[in-house]
């Protein structure tokens, strides 16, 4: 009340508005002489750590994130509801979803495509068992340009992306040489897309031959069917995309920093409130990877499991946490450092070199 008066005291008159409030002129001046209390002073120092941990990619964060975030960072005494109301005083607010686009088509000349081995069931007991696969779109003022992206379902951190000016096949086979570089993952993976021409063509299934994974296409024209990669796409997009970037070179740096934060530093609510990262090295071991790994698509092949447990069938028992997949607590722990393989691989390049 009193700042309401204090605003129009020079248009009004401070009297006149509080006659017209039905306020007493002398409480208005007690009121705006009176120290501020605790509580107001206490706010006035959240408010700033408020801004604080919204700066950067966190701008988009609503009030649950905010205040998580707030007690990550030590924060304590800043219930939600406390934080909700000084945001509003602030006007801030998180970012929202807007419309969803396909960008991909079912081949229809393919007629010898991949079954569907997760039927909607989003799960993994560990690391690189299950990956989804998408591709997506975004405008720039040079064109448009495509983002073909690969999600490892366990942590939900992207293990492989890549950005182009074209849809070819080239692009998610690209993504994918990313992700297996990197990850060096076990026979027995599963890499789940839709059923785009992109990832029905022999040149992106050939490759997963010859990486011994499991190739996994959902229904024609549902979303649902790989609706974890369509869930990050809205995510990717409203948290990075606001209108349009100036060149397809600042796009793909802002890509970079972008999902460099999404693995390492923001905050997953099916994670239970932690990064991507760092929910999969507190509840993850990696083993170290073997001195003779298969280098052949043939050895690759052979080793890997029975076709009941890549079906979900007598061996495949996933248990389901939260709308996409499941997120244990007591599973197995990732070593910190660079991805699990990749210390093998550069070390297996140099070998080669000499």
């Amino acid at each position: 009340m009193t700042t309401y008066i204090e605003s129009r005291r020079d248009v009004f008159g401070v009297e006149p508005t509080c006659q017209a409030l039905g306020v007493a002129t002398s409480t208005h001046y007690a009121r705006r002489s009176r120290k501020p209390s605790p509580r107001a002073r206490r706010d006035a120092e959240l408010v700033v750590e408020i801004h604080a941990a919204r700066i950067g990619y966190r701008a988009v964060y609503g009030v649950r994130k905010t205040w998580k975030e707030l007690k990550r960072r030590g924060i304590t005494d800043a219930g939600r509801e406390r934080v909700a109301r000084l945001m509003r005083q602030e006007g801030l607010r998180g970012v929202q979803r807007g419309k969803k686009r396909r960008t991909t088509r079912p081949d229809e000349t393919a007629r010898d495509r991949a079954r569907d081995l997760v039927n909607r069931d989003f799960t993994a007991s560990r690391p690189d068992q299950l990956w989804v696969a998408d591709l997506t779109y975004v405008r720039t003022w040079q064109g448009f340009c495509y983002l073909a992206f690969i999600l490892d379902v366990y942590a939900r951190m992207i293990v492989g992306w890549q950005l182009a000016t074209h849809m070819r096949s080239d692009l998610v086979v690209d993504a994918l040489e990313m992700a297996v570089g990197l990850r060096r993952p076990d026979p027995g993976l599963i890499a789940h897309t839709d059923r785009g021409s992109q990832y029905t063509s022999l040149h992106y299934t050939d490759r997963l031959d010859e990486h011994g994974i499991a190739p996994s296409v959902g229904s024609r024209g549902d979303a649902y069917d790989n609706a974890m990669a369509e869930a990050w796409v809205a995510t990717y997009k409203t948290e990075l995309i606001s209108g349009r970037l100036q060149s397809f070179e600042h796009l793909e740096h802002e890509t970079l920093r972008w999902i460099s934060f999404y693995n390492h530093e923001r905050l997953h609510e099916e994670l239970g409130d932690v990064p991507p990262a760092e929910y999969e090295a507190q509840n993850t071991t990696i083993q170290p990877p073997s001195d003779h790994p298969p280098h052949s698509a043939r050895d690759r092949r052979a080793q890997r499991p029975p076709a009941a447990a890549q079906k979900g069938g007598e061996g495949h028992t996933p248990t389901r946490n939260g709308p996409c997949g499941p997120v244990e607590a007591d599973r197995p722990a990732l070593n910190k450092g660079a991805p699990a393989g990749l210390e093998h691989y550069e070390k297996t390049n140099q070998t080669s070199l000499h």
